[in-house]
Parts: structure tokens; C-alpha cells; sequence
């Protein structure tokens, strides 16, 4: 993925190159010139175009463009989408946006081939669009889309209501871009976190507030007629944005860093202040907005050392400066705002003092190498209003014609006689750098191969230099990215270019999309023959679904089968001995006749196409039956082999109980079964007691289909049967009879279809005699002995008792003896005993007796009488003093203090050190380490320091100050040279490079070449604000001229970006004109 904030380096364009002017577009309507007076008195964005007898076919089906890029910023929408939205591969996503701080901020757009959402941007595009509707009103009528633009002003404006939760408060960002760009799949299933980012008084940002006002004002403006209760509420928050804005100053992406690696803010605030009390002026009527805007204009940037507003960039999501000239020489036709805009658009055109934008030999104006085509497009559609508003002949054809060639080189006339709009025109791109329209169920930017949906009029970025070359390559987010800005002016000029030269939507569109295989089903195979009593299945569900991408959180699997016929549904059973998907606990179920499934269930596990493991659970499982088991009548059983895995629609999915995938069979009558079960053999009784008996016998068999269902047991007394159990299993368990009597039982079979098979053989036992009772107590316990003996306890133990009587050893009483009185304190079923809560220093006797489970209890044992340990003396002696201290590894900022260690003779031990800096007559404690040593910092170069030290045991007594360690820190290091701070905003195969560097000698460093040293294979991309080049392991960047200059003190930032292996190790090296630097 991409990363978004290329700075706004103001590059020298070198010599002028290619055609002085471009040639006119085929059909250009003439020009007439309109009064500046009439416009202004008008209070127009743009003056009427003039109207001439006829007008040529335009070069292009403009409105065509302008629909199908209508089509994208639908495609590009988060949050909650209509029933009836016409994107028929995109779906509900970003549903819990906001959750993280308790908001709704669901909505919105998506930035561009990823999911996160830039407020900056994203209000910038908002802006761009609105605009071109007020300035070419016509065009979008003309095409019909201007219910589609108000449907997507309006959803991404609901978005910023949501966002602004409070007068001075506006989230600005959702999702991170490091955590989202790790990821590449569908938006509809993403699962990492999106956390919400904002801004309020505490982190201002000028920029973004005042951008976001410009998006509500400028909306509001085209609300004003069909909904004035929704134009008033976008004024109202778009009022308060701009009092934020202006009132608490600050770069957004200062102090909301998440964004400086994608969306910083390079040129500042200044521009949005200016843009943004322009259109609270034109949306209000409000002249102090008008003279806010002029007064913020005079800060607006200027050229390297001059005096000169700056002119060799262009209107973009980071700078509205460019824009701001045009609107303001139209709103006030003040010279100063006409000069600033034409010589900005003379750059782009003819030149200004023999530099101008680098031109391709195809004619396309290459600002930057990154979406090269945006910033044509922006500077076309301004171009394009503000031609029609001059009266300079001259001027007013260039800048109309620059537009119309800028607009026609990216829907086709260019030396590849290739459109750079997707889905529209010539060979046009099919691999946008787009996660949702690629529609990976694998995560994976090659698989699959081929893009899955089409992004209508997405514009991609176009060629990376001036030289018309291109590569449709998904991995080349420089060229082949698509993002909502990138549209923005192009969508304008579009509508500008509707309004001149007309042109048709197509009808009918669009139509949906149909999917390009199955997306949700299974795939089975045979995991062994199907020769035995069972079936054994290794089954994969799969999820490769994008028309719209959804995950499969409630499914389950059927597995159908028939229970053959002389097999029972008793002899059933189903397991699973590898389950991606959790245990399985399921059982065959009869689905009517001799029809059955089991269910295999995957309810709970998230199964997405996100993932190689995301995307697909895997099952292991076997049905099994009888002796007549026979697989190949089973309808799930049809086309499976052991070979590999088939798809098979014979094996259905459920979402949530709704047939997803396969087609379920129809049920097979039963036969009837009128065939009872064999007789039950082989009976014996066991476990034969006083009271009861345990029998069991040899399991029938149940040959008639029906199943068997258990067995009948019988007492017999005489010529009388009465059933006294009904078991499921071959056993029961008797209970409830008389001592020492003779019994008699039979057992009968059972099955499901109630077929009851004739009496066993007779099952007889005789219950065992009546229990004598037991009145001999165990014998006494002998060799008592106490050991473990503490200030608090002791343990005793004893030889252990024995009982005859038959009842059995339970225990034994522990009593403690005083004089003639015994009293039992404890008990214990072993021969041993531990004592608690005894007084130091003081005698005890104890003795013992047993007692057996007929209540029988032994005498008591030959007593043992011990003494505790006495009473522990208290320790009042203090450690000794700390000697022979010494310091040691002494820099300009810390050292190591160490001395002999101490010793403890009071007997508590010793715990530790405390150090104390000695400043005049006051210590301060500084470290307090367990070992005679500690390592001091944070201290000040060239500094005396004296410490002394104390020793102290666990009984809290201290020892005196040992005497003091006196040293010096060493001085201050030289100053001169330089300092580089290199710092790398990261992902995956990638990261971005930032270097600063700072001029820390006396001397004026005039012309720089920075050096710098790659450790793990880092190859070189891009790189800005400085010529850029790579051999080998070293990168090397030289100064651009107007930053060359660094002055004592003085500071210039460049950056990069390039690819990594993996792991993006830290240069080894970096030099400034051969001069190694301080780096941090």
C-alpha cells in the first residue's frame, strides 16, 4: 500500500520542454471574452460561458466520464449502504467505526485502495466536487448525475456531521494505515482495529477544521434550494469548524501522528484559512468571511527568498493556495490576486522566467511522479473556471486549452492511445491498485491474477515522469493507485468540460455485476477406501466470495446418507478427528425414511475471505453404521474419490439454518420392520453385595432395519415375571435387595419398531449374609514423637494404628495434655499431625488415640511433651560504615560509584545501600542498590560531584556516611559539523524515510550531498526534496537548489521511499558531504 504525503517540495523545473503552447483540443468552442466588471457585479464563481452558433463534437463522451466517475466515489463509500445502492459488489463495512471512543462515526469514503479514512483528504475531494457544481452547474445536468453527486456530497457530509461532536472537537482520522496496509482483501470483512483520531483545543488543526468548514459551506450551497434545513445545519457546524480553525491554530498531523506518514500537512494551515473563509463568504454572504480571506492570504507561501507567492505547485489535498488566487481574482478582480493566478498558470503553461512544469512528448504537464495525472487534472479544472472569467484573449485560450488537453491526455489522446480512467475508453487500466475491486479471498496482491470487479472511472496516477510511459500493474501504487482526490478536480473539469462540448450518459448503467465463479461451497474427498463399516470424509468449506464479499459466521455442513437395509440406527455414530471449526458434537439424525445426516458445525469461527486460513476451515470426520454399511447408495457420497478435493454440491452449506450451497436430497421410504431382535446371551451376574448385583449379557442384534432400542429385565419368582429395569445398554444395575437371599432374572431384546425377542437363559445369584457388627477398637498408636519444633509449632507423628473388628481405621484425635485434662485439638487421617498457634518458649504435652468407622475409639497414647523455641532477641545494631568508595567509568553525563561492602552482626541481615549527593550541608538521596556498587546519569558535563553512602539491614538500623566519593564529570564535547535525525514509517515489503538534517557548525553550508549507508538490502523507489540516486548499498540524495542553503542552525527535511527484504535494519552510516554526522 501506498503511502499518501509526498511534501510539497517546490522542485526547480529546469528548462522549458515540449511545445510552448499545447495544441487546441479537436472542437474547442471559441472563446469570447466576459466583462471581469459584470462578473464581479454578478458575484458569480465563473462567468456564463459564451454561447456560439454551433460547437464541434468534443473529443471525448465527457459525460460518459463524468458518470462513470460519479460510479467510484460510490464504490469508495464506508458505512451503512442503501438496499437499492448500485454498486452491486460492495456492501455494509466499517459498521463499528467509532466504537473505540463510544461515537458513531461510520460513513464516509475510503481514502483510496485502502480502508482507512483521511479526514484531510477526503473534505479536500468534498470540496473539489461541490465547487465544480457550482461553477459548471450544466454539466452535471446535462449528464444527469447530479442527483448521483448530491447523493455522495451528501453521504460524506453526514459522515463530517457525525464526526464533528462538538463545537471544537472533529475526529479526523479512522483506521491506522500502518495496521490497514499489512492487510489486502475486501473492506466488507476487514477484522483489524480502527482506532479514531481527533482534534480539539489541546491538538489543534487549522488545516483540517478549516478544509472540512469548505466541504459543509460548499455543500451547503448546492443544498440551499431542495433541502434548506439541511443546507442551515452543514452552514451552522461549518461556521463553528472555521471558529476552531482560526481561534486554536496548529498542523493536524503534528500532534495526530498517525497521519504524518500518509496525510501530513506539509504546507500548513494557512491555504485552509484563506479556502475556508472563501466559501463561508460565497456560502453565507457574510463579507467579514471575504475579508478574513484576504487578510490570511498575505501568510500564504512564497518562492525561495523572494517576496514572490509561490507558483510552481498546485491545488491538492494539502494546498488550496493555487485555488485560492483564482477565486479571489474572480470574486474581487484585485490585481494582485490576478497577477498571483496567472503566473501560476502561466508555469503550467508557457513559463514564468524560462522554468516551467516538465512537459511529456505527449503532452502531458508532470508535476511529480506520484499520481501525476491528480495534479493535472486540478490545475485543468481551475484552469478551465478561471479562463472563462478573464478578458485577456490571450490568456483565456491558453488556460481553456491547457484544461482541454490536460483533461483529453488521460482519457486517451496521449502516444498510448490508452485512457487512464478505468472502465472507460481505450485499452484502459484493468489492475488498479484497488483491495476491494482486485477481490483477493487470499490476501495476496497476485492471487487472484486477474481484478474481479470493475472501478468505473477511477482515474489511476498516471505516468511516473514525463515521459508517457506506464505500466498497468496492480503492485505500482505510484502509477496505478486510484484515491478519491485523484478524481476530485478531475470530476469538475469533467463537468466544465459537459457543460461546453455536452456529450451523453450511457443508459442502463450500471449493470450488475454477476459473480465470476462459486464463492461460498465445499470441497470433499475420501480420507480411506469406503470397504469397511464406515465412511471417513475430509471436507474444506471455502469462502472466496466479492459480489459482495461476506463472511460465513454461522455455517454448518450436511453430510447426507441412508441407513441401509438389516442395519440398525443404533449401530449410527458419528466423530470427527480434526476440526478446524471446534469439537463436534453431533449425532445422525433421521431426516424421514431411510434418509439420515450429521451436521458438521462451524458456528462462531469467522470463515472470510481475508486470509489463506481466514478463507477456509477444514473437517475431518466418519460416519459410521452397521455390518451392512454400504457408502455408495449415499447421496454425499457421489463423486468423491482419495485422490484430491472436488467441489461437491451433493455436501450442503447453511448460513444460519439457509441452504447456501448444494442441494439436499429427497427423503427414501422406509420398510418396514417386523423382525424382533436376537435373544440376549451369555448372562452372569457380578459385583453381587448384601443389597444389590450387577448384570450383563452378550448385546443382541436387530437384523429388521428399525434399530435395536434396548432390553427388558425381569425378576422371576415362581411361575410371575415383573420388569424391574429397562436398559439401553447390555448391563443394569440392581439395588434395593435382601441379604442373603436367591434371585432369578431374564432379559429381553427390543427394537425401535417395538419387536421384543423371546426370554433369556435365567440369570441367579444369592445376595451375601447379613454384616456382624463391629465393637473392637483399633490398637493404640505407638512411638509418638515431636519434630519441626519453632517458636509456633511443631509436627508430631506415630506408628499407625490397626483394626480387626472389620470396619475399618478412620483416624486419629490429637489432644493436648494438662495435668489430669485432655482436650482434642486436632484431627488426622494419617500418622501425622501439624501443631500452629503455640507460644514460644513454653511446654506442651500431647498424646493420641485412633477410632475406626463403627465409632470404636483406641486409648490414648504414651504422651510426648516438648518445649517451643524461645523468644527472638531484637536486632538494634546498625551495619558498618561503607569503605573504601571509589568512582569509576566517568563521562560527560554519569559514572560508577563502588565501595567495600558491609557487614551485619545484629543478626537481621543486611538489606542494602543508600547513595546521597552532598551539595553545602544538604544530601539528597539518589539510588539505593542491594550491591556495593551503582551507576549514576543524568548528570551535567564538566561538573564537580561528591556522594556518600550508607548501609542498612532488614531490621530498619542505618549505618553512619562513609567518607565521601568526590570526581569530576568530563567536559563538554567540541561542537561543529552536522546532525542527521532519520526516522522510517514502515509496512511490510516497504517504509518511508525521513531525513533531517541540521547544519550544527559556525560555517554556511552552501550545497549538500547526504549520504547513507543501507545494512539489509534497502533498494530505493522514490524520493523527494532531493536528486536521489542508489549504488549498491548507498543511497545518495543532493540539494535541489532552493534548499541548499543551510545557515548555522538551519534545517532541511527530504525523504524517500524504498522497498525492504523484511527487516528494515538501520543505516550504518550517513555523512554529509563526506563529513560523518550525529544521527538520532
Amino acid at each position: 500500500m501506498t503511502q499518501k504525503g509526498i511534501p510539497m517540495s517546490r522542485l526547480d523545473p529546469g528548462t522549458l520542454s515540449g511545445p510552448a503552447d499545447p495544441p487546441r483540443p479537436r472542437g474547442r468552442r471559441a472563446a469570447v471574452a466576459v466583462s471581469a466588471t459584470l462578473a464581479l457585479a454578478a458575484g458569480m464563481l465563473a462567468a456564463p460561458l459564451a454561447t456560439a452558433a454551433t460547437a464541434a463534437d468534443p473529443a471525448f463522451n465527457y459525460a460518459e466520464a463524468l458518470q462513470k466517475s460519479m460510479f467510484f466515489y460510490d464504490a469508495q463509500r464506508s458505512g451503512d449502504l442503501p438496499d437499492d445502492f448500485r454498486v452491486s459488489w460492495r456492501a455494509d463495512s466499517g459498521m463499528t467505526d467509532g466504537a473505540d471512543v463510544g461515537k458513531d462515526l461510520t460513513g464516509g469514503w475510503y481514502d483510496a485502495g485502502d480502508h482507512v479514512k483521511f479526514g484531510l483528504p477526503m473534505a479536500f475531494t468534498s470540496t473539489m466536487l461541490a465547487w465544480g457544481a457550482i461553477a459548471s452547474p450544466q454539466g452535471y445536468t446535462k449528464s444527469g448525475q447530479l442527483d448521483e453527486l448530491k447523493s455522495s456530497l451528501r453521504h460524506v457530509n453526514d459522515y463530517f456531521l457525525k464526526a464533528h461532536t462538538a463545537p471544537n472537537e472533529l475526529y479526523v482520522q479512522v483506521g491506522d494505515g500502518e495496521a490497514d496496509h499489512k492487510w489486502w482483501g475486501p473492506a466488507e470483512v476487514m477484522t483489524m482495529a480502527r482506532p479514531s483520531y481527533k482534534i480539539d483545543p489541546s491538538c489543534p488543526g487549522s488545516d483540517v477544521a478549516g478544509e472540512t468548514a469548505a466541504s459543509m459551506a460548499t455543500a451547503s450551497i448546492l443544498f440551499k434550494t431542495d433541502d434548506p434545513a439541511y443546507s442551515a445545519k452543514l452552514l451552522t457546524n461549518a461556521k463553528q469548524l472555521y471558529s476552531f480553525a482560526d481561534t486554536y491554530r496548529g498542523k493536524y498531523s503534528d500532534c495526530v501522528t498517525a497521519a504524518a506518514a500518509y496525510y501530513k500537512s506539509w504546507s500548513g494551515y494557512q491555504d485552509e484559512l484563506v479556502w475556508g473563509a472563501y466559501w463561508l463568504y460565497k456560502a453565507t454572504g457574510d463579507a467579514s468571511y471575504l475579508a478574513k480571506a484576504e487578510a490570511a492570504y498575505d501568510g500564504l507561501s512564497v518562492e525561495n527568498q523572494t517576496t514572490t507567492h509561490s507558483y510552481k505547485w498546485t491545488v491538492a489535498w494539502d494546498d488550496k493556495t493555487y485555488a485560492t488566487y483564482a477565486l479571489l481574482a474572480m470574486e474581487t478582480g484585485k490585481q494582485k490576486y490576478i497577477d498571483d493566478a496567472n503566473r501560476w498558470l502561466d508555469y503550467w503553461t508557457v513559463g514564468v522566467n524560462g522554468q516551467r512544469v516538465p512537459y511529456s512528448p505527449g503532452g502531458e504537464a508532470v508535476l511529480d511522479s506520484w499520481g501525476s495525472l491528480r495534479y493535472a487534472a486540478n490545475t485543468s479544472f481551475v484552469a478551465l473556471v478561471y479562463s472563462d472569467w478573464l478578458t485577456d484573449a490571450t490568456r483565456k485560450a491558453r488556460y481553456h486549452d491547457f484544461g482541454v488537453r490536460q483533461i483529453n491526455y488521460a482519457l486517451g489522446d496521449n502516444p498510448r492511445k490508452s485512457s487512464y480512467v478505468v472502465g472507460f475508453g481505450t485499452n484502459a487500466p484493468q489492475n488498479p491498485h484497488h483491495r476491494t475491486a482486485h477481490g483477493s479471498w487470499l490476501d495476496s496482491l497476485t492471487d487472484p491474477v486477474a481484478t474481479r470487479h470493475v472501478l468505473y472511472g477511477a482515474l489511476v496516477g498516471g505516468p511516473s515522469g514525463a515521459n508517457d510511459a506506464y505500466t498497468d500493474s496492480r503492485s505500482d501504487y505510484v502509477s496505478n493507485e486510484v484515491a478519491t482526490d485523484y478524481n476530485a478536480g478531475f470530476s469538475s473539469a469533467l463537468a466544465r468540460l459537459v457543460q461546453e462540448y455536452g456529450g451523453t450518459a450511457l443508459t442502463n448503467f450500471p449493470v450488475a455485476e454477476k459473480p465470476d465463479g462459486d464463492e461460498i461451497f465445499v470441497e470433499a474427498k475420501l480420507n480411506q477406501p469406503a470397504t469397511s463399516n464406515f465412511t471417513e470424509i475430509k471436507a474444506m468449506i471455502r469462502n472466496q466470495s466479492a459480489f459482495p464479499a461476506r463472511s460465513l459466521k454461522n455455517g454448518t455442513l450436511r453430510y447426507w446418507f441412508t441407513l441401509d437395509s438389516g442395519d440398525s440406527a443404533a449401530n449410527l455414530a458419528f466423530s470427527a478427528n480434526y476440526s478446524e471449526c471446534g469439537p463436534q458434537t453431533g449425532k445422525p439424525v433421521s431426516a424421514g425414511g431411510s434418509l439420515y445426516y450429521v451436521e458438521v458445525s462451524c458456528i462462531g469461527q469467522n470463515i472470510y475471505p481475508g486470509g489463506q486460513s481466514q478463507h477456509r476451515r477444514e473437517i475431518q470426520f466418519r460416519v459410521t453404521g452397521g455390518s451392512t454399511w454400504n457408502a455408495a447408495n449415499d447421496p454425499s457420497f457421489a463423486g468423491l474419490d482419495g485422490t484430491a478435493l472436488v467441489k461437491t454440491k451433493a455436501i450442503t452449506l447453511y448460513d444460519g439454518g439457509k441452504l447456501i450451497w448444494g442441494t439436499e436430497p429427497t427423503t427414501v421410504p422406509p420398510t418396514p420392520d417386523t423382525t424382533a431382535p436376537s435373544v440376549p446371551a451369555g448372562g452372569a451376574a457380578s459385583a453381587v453385595t448384601q443389597t444389590g448385583a450387577t448384570l450383563s449379557w452378550t448385546a443382541s442384534t436387530d437384523t429388521g432395519g428399525s434399530g435395536l432400542a434396548g432390553y427388558d429385565v425381569l425378576r422371576v419368582n415362581g411361575t410371575t415375571t415383573t420388569l424391574v429395569a429397562s436398559p439401553t445398554t447390555a448391563t443394569t444395575t440392581l439395588t434395593g435387595l435382601t441379604a442373603g437371599t436367591a434371585y432369578s432374572y431374564v432379559v429381553r431384546a427390543k427394537d425401535t419398531a417395538g419387536n421384543v425377542s423371546a426370554s433369556s437363559t435365567a440369570i441367579t445369584f444369592t445376595t451375601l449374609p447379613a454384616t456382624v457388627p463391629d465393637t473392637t477398637a483399633p490398637s493404640v498408636p505407638a512411638g509418638i514423637t515431636a519434630s519441626g519444633v519453632t517458636q509456633t509449632g511443631a509436627t508430631l507423628t506415630w506408628t499407625a494404628s490397626t483394626d480387626t473388628g472389620g470396619s475399618g481405621l478412620v483416624g486419629y484425635e490429637i489432644l493436648r495434655v494438662a495435668g489430669t485434662t485432655s482436650t482434642v485439638v486436632a484431627s488426622s487421617t494419617t500418622a501425622t499431625a501439624a501443631l500452629s498457634g503455640l507460644t514460644a518458649g513454653t511446654a506442651y504435652t500431647y498424646a493420641v488415640r485412633a477410632k475406626d468407622g463403627a465409632g470404636n475409639v483406641s486409648a490414648s497414647s504414651t504422651p510426648v511433651t516438648f518445649t517451643t523455641a524461645p523468644v527472638t532477641v531484637p536486632d538494634t545494631t546498625a551495619p558498618s560504615v561503607p569503605g573504601g568508595g571509589t568512582a569509576s567509568a566517568i563521562t560527560q553525563t554519569g559514572a560508577t560509584l563502588s565501595w567495600t561492602a558491609s557487614t551485619d552482626t545484629g543478626g537481621s541481615g543486611l538489606a542494602g545501600y543508600d547513595v546521597l549527593r552532598v551539595n553545602g550541608t544538604t544530601t539528597t538521596l539518589v539510588a539505593s542498590p542491594t550491591t556495593a556498587t551503582t551507576t549514576l546519569t543524568g548528570l551535567t558535563a564538566g561538573t564537580a560531584y561528591s556522594y556518600v553512602v550508607r548501609a542498612k539491614d532488614t531490621a530498619g538500623n542505618v549505618s553512619a556516611s562513609s567518607t565521601a566519593i568526590t570526581f569530576t564529570t568530563l567536559p563538554t564535547a567540541p561542537t561543529g559539523g552536522c546532525a542527521v535525525k532519520y526516522s522510517t514509517n514502515d509496512w511490510n515489503v516497504g517504509f518511508t524515510g525521513t531525513v533531517k538534517i541540521t547544519n550544527t557548525s559556525s560555517s554556511v553550508i552552501n550545497g549538500w550531498k547526504v549520504a547513507i549507508t543501507f545494512p539489509a538490502g534497502q533498494v530505493l523507489q522514490q524520493g523527494w526534496s532531493a536528486t536521489w540516486s542508489q549504488t549498491g548499498a548507498v543511497l545518495t540524495g543532493a540539494d535541489l537548489g532552493w534548499n541548499g542553503t543551510l545557515t548555522p542552525g538551519a534545517s532541511t527535511e527530504v525523504g524517500f521511499n524504498a522497498s525492504h527484504t523484511g527487516t528494515n535494519t538501520r543505516p550504518t552510516s550517513i555523512t554529509v558531504n563526506g563529513v560523518a554526522c550525529a544521527v538520532s
